[in-house]
């Protein structure tokens, strides 16, 4: 089946065009091309979005589940929960995320996940599709360890990260790592060998010791600001060497809860538009009514837009769309400049090739409003929302 989408303007990755069209047949971009090159065809169903900015899907590099579900139950049903909901929501591609539990239980799931992220590969799946792997935990520091049970933090050990590695078939993606840990330059340099991006996380790091992990591979951050030692102006600490590394990405909880206002303009000004960004680090509550709702293996409880486990902020319930909405409200950016940062930027620091919406890909794509609000999504063709 054939279908037409117009807008007002479209956002490829790199340019904006004006009055986009784009075609979509049997689940792929057909053919782009503006109004002002040719008619549109009369004889195919049509969707106009006469004020939105037509643009890829998004891609989600830290989320722990969603619609009641988390990804570590690793189960067809619960990541199919997970997936459509995301779709929903205007993201296209995910990493699933762990969070620090036992070790068996953590391998268990691994092993599951990696049979989930398989079946995503079939033209087949239904919805958002997981691409990896991110561990958050269990080589994460006590003193900023957060909602991490502390019973299941582990030392940094190259050997139970190969036994991670393997149980997950080597889809691990991205691991989350505190660099202070003993054993953790050692570590960061052989995921990274292995192919694993490492982000520095959950960490009260000086500045020498996150500057001695970027040396050993390092190339991105965990939710800035939230679980890092805080900045001082004659010790900047991990969190000042992330505001001030140019190479380094950095990840943002955009929701209001985790991060200041003001302070969301001050990491944009410091990881400008090629090194930001925006991540969910929602858990199961997201999309549900309040109430207590499971991350990883220990109860949260969710009312008023805060997931929160023993007094502390436990992930979050935040989609991507309203992150995105929310950092142009924040910052003062346009849509355009906002794109990138859940997009383009996430699957450079990955490794992953970004969705496009060059011809012969799946019709993942989004609309969005001048105020990034999502007024609708595909997900291979499929209107999603």
């Amino acid at each position: 089946m054939r279908t037409v989408i117009t807008a007002a303007q479209l956002w490829d990755g790199e340019t904006q065009k004006l009055d986009p069209v784009v075609e979509i047949e049997d689940g792929l971009v057909a053919a782009v091309w503006t109004r002002s090159e040719r008619e549109l065809p009369a004889d195919a169903p049509r969707r106009d979005f006469p004020a939105a900015t037509l643009a890829p899907a998004f891609f989600d590099v830290h989320i722990h589940g969603a619609a009641g579900c988390d990804v570590m139950e690793a189960t067809p049903e619960a990541l199919a929960r997970v997936s459509q909901f995301l779709a929903s929501r205007g993201t296209g591609t995910y990493l699933a995320t762990t969070v620090t539990a036992p070790l068996d239980a953590t391998l268990r799931s691994l092993a599951g996940l990696a049979r989930r992220i398989a079946e995503a590969a079939d033209p087949d799946w239904q919805g958002a599709r997981p691409l990896g792997i991110h561990l958050e935990g269990p080589f994460l520091s006590h003193a900023k360890r957060g909602v991490h049970p502390p019973e299941h933090l582990l030392a940094p050990d190259i050997a139970v990260f190969d036994r991670m590695f393997e149980a997950a078939e080597g889809r691990v993606r991205l691991m989350t790592l505190a660099p202070e840990l003993p054993g953790a330059i050692e570590l960061a340099a052989h995921a990274t060998a292995k192919g694993v991006r490492v982000s520095l996380g959950h960490s009260n790091a000086t500045a020498a010791e996150a500057q001695a992990a970027i040396a050993a591979g390092a190339c991105s951050a965990t939710h800035t600001f939230n679980a890092m030692r805080s900045l001082d102006h004659r010790e900047p600490g991990i969190l000042g060497t992330v505001l001030t590394t140019d190479a380094l990405f950095a990840e943002l909880i955009c929701d209001g809860i985790h991060v200041h206002p003001p302070m969301v303009k001050l990491w944009w000004r410091a990881k400008g538009g090629s090194r930001a960004i925006l991540v969910t680090d929602a858990m199961a509550a997201t999309g549900m009514p309040d109430g207590e709702y499971m991350l990883g293996g220990f109860p949260v409880q969710v009312a008023d837009g805060r997931a929160i486990a023993g007094g502390v902020l436990a992930g979050s319930v935040l989609t991507l769309d309203r992150a995105l909405e929310n950092f142009i409200r924040y910052t003062g950016e346009s849509v355009g400049a906002a794109l990138a940062l859940v997009t383009r930027n996430p699957a450079a620091m990955t490794g992953l090739t970004p969705e496009s919406l060059n011809v012969g890909q799946p019709a993942n794509l989004i609309a969005l409003l001048p105020d990034g609000s999502l007024a609708a999504s595909w997900v291979r063709g499929q209107l999603q929302r």
